[in-house]
């Protein structure tokens, strides 16, 4: 998604956003009062919590909730002072659950400890489009702060009528409204006491600027995070309702394979199994994981398999197949590129391709699916838990008001769990079981049949003057996507444009999506540039920016950096990259020390310069950067899914190299607060800059360019 200030766009790679499901089978909103008690509370009516809550009218993933008398609740104070904020919004690991609460408590000026989020709870909570494209900090924190500044309202008023006085001149603060002119003061608790006010959110409500916070802005520690740490908070695969069983699932032997026979006779005597097949899905229900697989295995089915292209093949395909025709390609062309490559004093064109990589998240798809009275209840661990709901009711054939999805919050996701998979296989076993069945993927599931990051390749054209100024610019991304694929730098004549191309494996949203190819591609040619001008990387940036924003993390990261670094010993190398995405600007510092004789390659050093405008919890946002970074490391340097024949050739971890702690280089995040700012994303953003920047570091270290990720999966070659 892009635009902070503006529409909800879907960029073209999310491609999980209108697939269909894996599988095809051939098969009321709450009183509010009632479930939470009196007190006071602020509600959005439904027509206009869509706006606020992403949907986006039109598109197969998104509509707008239909019926005129469903009512949104956003927070509730309670007669106890207890405070409820109600998002859609999933906890993914983001700690968006400390930020949200920190965002309610400063405004409604309460203690930050008083303040509980019920979050991604298709029941409970107003409807969501799902927790992705960083757009939590972005639009949940100023919707609850309005819906915050709301309450205080209320609680203002229902103080002044108590006292029979104007509410102008009372103050709210500390859980409490106060007199200044009397002294007097009543406790929100007081305030809320057998009461059960209720009003409609304001089109516009004055809230606190940034300069002015107390309890956002600090580094305050994550909601419950001993219980993660301890293993006391309970995931998806944690959760055991009475009676549960354990669900497995037939995989087909390649994509696209169809089921062509199916026999079950050995499976029939099994005690307490129950085995499933309904079209191309088998799958079996036990009460141990055992058992479940034991008979899958004594299922006899036959497949018709369809010959498929590998990995090596996969770049040639793309280019071979890219969309021609205008309405299939975001294009957008400016002056003329063949008159700004004829008065360059130098061109250099290059080509760039990108890997399909798997997102890999600690925990699993796993789903836990309940049938009570005709109405189904799935705990999932899903970013998009409204519109798993909508897919569960369309494929068991139920209205939305009878599918329940709940969020635990999850072991990461990195835009990888948007599809309800999972949920879909548990829900389809516990219906023929009667039963509530749990499935959890294995690694090797998650590897396969799980959708990747797009591959792709970037073609890039290109002319400077004799100054170092760009005269020319033309950029062409083959399927990876068109997140981030427009240049920052300032060029007269350029063309940029993505081209479709149909999917060879199952692919779809990833962290920063296509915008890690792009600044790939680009920041690794700007460095190219800047070498057949003969000058430093930093100065040549800067003499085609205009940014400031962008100037400014750009002159951070190199100060903290030291840049220009003088080299200490042989292989040593630094490299600088920068980007903006999503209203947040990022640039990062690289290091490294190549091994001119095995050609193995280190990172030593991350410097990384991150500015998203206020900063809510600088805590939570360092460990977004860091993680970014670290997690950027595997895409830059070795992951890489190999495939051939419909196969996925490395479905493990033994196989598939991720970082580890061997890997991590010494970091620093430099993290800019510009209060004047409006408060942008960081789930993103951080990881764009990252391989370009150690792509640079390596040739400076050992003058070879390197123009495909990931760069060294089997060391570095040296001629």
């Amino acid at each position: 998604m892009n635009n902070v200030e503006g529409k909800l766009f879907i960029e073209p790679e999310r491609y999980e956003f209108t697939a269909a499901s894996i599988h095809q089978f051939e098969l009321a909103r709450r009183d509010f009062f009632k479930i939470l008690g009196a007190g006071i509370a602020v509600f959005a009516v439904a027509k206009d919590a869509p706006a606020a809550q992403e949907t986006a009218p039109g598109h197969r993933s998104f509509h707008n909730e239909d019926l005129p008398k469903d009512i949104s609740a956003w927070l509730h104070v309670g007669e106890d002072g207890s405070v409820t904020g109600f998002t859609g919004k999933a906890e993914i690991g983001q700690n968006i659950r400390t930020e949200l609460a920190q965002t309610i408590a400063d405004e409604l000026r309460v203690p930050f400890e008083s303040v509980r989020m019920v979050m991604s709870d298709t029941a409970l909570t107003p409807f969501d489009a799902g927790t992705f494209g960083s757009r939590t900090t972005p639009t949940m924190t100023p919707q609850l702060r309005r819906v915050a500044a709301a309450a205080r309202d209320i609680l203002v008023e229902a103080a002044a009528k108590e006292w029979n006085v104007a509410p102008t001149g009372l103050v709210a603060a500390n859980a409490k409204v106060t007199d200044p002119a009397s002294g007097r003061s009543l406790k929100y608790a007081e305030l809320a006491r057998g009461k059960t006010l209720a009003q409609n959110l304001p089109a516009e409500d004055p809230i606190t600027p940034a300069i002015d916070w107390t309890i956002a802005g600090k580094a305050i520690p994550k909601v419950d995070g001993r219980a993660f740490v301890t293993g006391r908070h309970q995931y998806t695969t944690d959760l055991q309702p009475a009676g549960m069983l354990y669900g497995k699932v037939l995989r087909p032997p390649s994509f696209g394979a169809t089921l062509t026979s199916f026999r079950q006779n050995e499976t029939k005597a099994m005690p307490g199994v129950f085995v499933v097949r309904d079209g191309d899905f088998v799958g079996a229900a036990a009460p141990t994981e055992r058992e479940a697989q034991e008979a899958l295995d004594a299922v006899k089915a036959e497949w018709k398999e369809v010959t498929q292209i590998s990995n090596k093949e996969l770049f040639a395909y793309f280019k071979q197949n890219g969309a021609a025709k205008t309405e299939d390609r975001f294009r957008k062309q400016k002056g003329s590129i063949e008159e700004g490559l004829a008065n360059a004093a130098h061109r250099l064109d290059a080509t760039y391709s990108v890997a399909y990589i798997a997102h890999a998240p600690l925990e699993p798809r796993a789903a836990v699916a309940q049938w009570t009275d005709g109405k189904l209840t799935v705990w999932t661990g899903t970013q998009r838990p409204f519109a798993n709901r909508d897919e569960l009711a369309a494929a068991f054939r139920l209205p939305e008001s009878s599918v329940r999805v709940i969020v635990p919050d999850t072991g990461s996701a990195y835009g990888g769990k948007h599809t309800s998979d999972a949920a879909m296989e548990a829900a389809r076993l516990a219906r023929a079981a009667g039963r509530p069945v749990k499935v959890v993927w294995t690694r090797e599931e998650e590897f396969t049949w799980a959708y990747f990051r797009p591959a792709g390749v970037i073609e890039i054209k290109s002319g400077i003057a004799s100054d170092g100024a760009l005269t020319a610019w033309e950029f062409h991304n083959y399927h990876s996507g068109a997140s981030g694929i427009e240049t920052p730098y300032v060029v007269a004549n350029q063309r940029t444009e993505y081209h479709q191309v149909p999917l060879i494996l199952r692919s779809g949203s990833y962290r920063g999506l296509a915008a890690t190819a792009n600044h790939f591609a680009r920041e690794t040619h700007m460095d190219a540039l800047a070498s057949t001008a003969k000058m430093n990387s930093i100065d040549f940036r800067m003499k085609n920016l205009a940014d400031t924003r962008m100037r400014a993390v750009l002159e951070a990261a190199a100060k903290s950096l030291g840049w220009p670094r003088k080299k200490t010993r042989e292989g040593q190398g630094f490299g600088i990259a920068c980007g903006a995405e999503k209203g947040s600007y990022v640039a990062t510092c690289a290091e490294v020390s190549v091994d001119r004789g095995s050609g193995a390659v280190r990172v030593v050093k991350l410097v990384e310069a991150f500015e998203c405008g206020a900063i809510v919890n600088p805590d939570g946002l360092r460990n977004q950067v860091v993680g970014a970074m670290i997690q950027g490391l595997g895409g830059a340097l070795f992951e890489a899914i190999e495939f051939e024949n419909g196969r996925i050739k490395n479905p493990r971890f033994s196989s598939y190299r991720v970082p580890r702690f061997r890997d991590v280089p010494e970091i620093e995040a430099v993290l800019l607060d510009r209060k004047d700012i409006p408060s942008a994303g960081a789930g993103e953003t951080p990881i764009m800059a990252v391989a370009p920047a150690i792509g640079n570091a390596i040739f400076d270290a050992a003058g070879v360019r390197l123009n495909n990720l990931p760069m060294v999966p089997n060391g570095l070659r040296l001629a």
